[in-house]
């Protein structure tokens, strides 16, 4: 069992950054897919970014290039580094793992079944 704990989210202006940080309770650097994911009350949770076990990531169109994603082995935190946020970004964000060798990063961000361990979320709002 893992247990996921997001922090970070806040209120920041477009083009501003934040930076989420989700602390594991287990191993999520071993043979885990772990990613963020995010939601609004108009649009189902989707898949932002994701690394898989080989230490992939993929991302979304929509957040190439002003996010990154990282995972801290070490420490067992994942990280999300959000630069040149726009309110379409304003939203739920979730960190998430799932136990799994075989799925690349790519499938993972497009499987939200996947991932059966969940955080409770942190609010990321951004204005215009």
């Amino acid at each position: 069992q893992v247990q996921l704990m997001e922090s970070g989210g806040g209120s920041v202006q477009a083009g501003g950054s934040l930076r989420l940080s989700c602390v594991a309770s287990g191993n999520i650097g071993n043979g885990y897919c772990v990613g963020w994911f995010r939601t609004t009350p108009e649009k189902e949770r989707e898949g932002i970014a994701v690394i898989d076990s080989d230490g992939t990531a993929a991302y979304i169109d929509s957040v190439k290039g002003r996010f990154t994603i990282s995972l801290v082995n070490a420490n067992n935190t994942l990280h999300l580094q959000m630069n040149h946020l726009k309110p379409d970004d304003t939203a739920l964000y979730y960190c998430a793992a799932a136990k799994s060798r075989a799925m690349t990063a790519i499938q993972a961000l497009k499987w939200r079944g996947l991932f059966a361990y969940w955080g409770q979320g942190t609010q990321v709002t951004v204005s215009s």
